[in-house]
């Protein structure tokens, strides 16, 4: 699927509302912490059993989350210490999500894989960054063979988390149970096609 790739086609349909913001006072960081507070209440939201208002709250944390790059595009505030606040702020979400969405509606241990396999999903990447040396910027985003490879990331799990939140909420298709258990395999197949990709293209000495 993955959705990251499309990327420039999706941003069509948000950055207008990110340049709408760019003209008010808020910065790039307080969004990134609205959707924070926002994916924290989801996760909240599921735990206690109102899957609706998880997905609802899951899809506008999402939303938040894109908009805080066109923030800082449009005021030119892209800096490196907001890149890094993004991603610790996305990998907190996605674990308190995954964490309480799984001891709500699967295994605890399902719910350590799911969680083990989503952070080295990601981290995977800065690591190649720093022994592979993918370093190539454009507006401040780092631009890198990993962005096309693995086809469930990030915007692929919040996406199954809101479809399947809602099939909990009307009981169609075993709901976030047989969600969870989807994701975790996704994730877990997507983790090992980096690996592969990077064994096959780096396993070399360094020179």
């Amino acid at each position: 699927m993955n959705l990251t790739s499309k990327r420039k086609s999706l941003k069509k349909v948000y950055e207008p509302i990110g340049v709408l913001l760019a003209r008010t006072r808020i910065t790039p960081n307080i969004i990134t912490v609205i959707s924070v507070i926002i994916g924290v209440l989801a996760a909240l939201a599921f735990f206690h059993e109102k899957p609706l208002t998880g997905a609802i709250l899951v899809f506008m944390s999402g939303f938040f989350d894109l908009l805080d790059g066109v923030v800082a595009r449009e005021k030119d505030r892209a800096s490196k210490f907001g890149a890094v606040f993004d991603w610790l702020a996305d990998k907190f979400v996605d674990g308190f999500l995954l964490f309480f969405i799984g001891i709500t509606y699967s295994t605890p241990y399902l719910t350590a894989i799911a969680i083990t396999t989503s952070m080295l999903h990601t981290f995977i990447k800065p690591v190649a960054y720093a022994e592979i040396g993918f370093s190539n910027r454009q507006k401040g985003k780092i631009e890198d063979p990993l962005e096309g490879v693995g086809f469930f990331g990030r915007p692929e799990t919040l996406l199954t988390i809101i479809i399947f939140g809602i099939f909990e909420h009307f009981k169609i298709l075993g709901g976030l149970e047989f969600g969870f258990v989807l994701i975790t395999a996704l994730t877990t197949l997507s983790l090992l096609q980096r690996i592969v990709y990077l064994y096959i293209k780096y396993n070399k000495d360094y020179e």
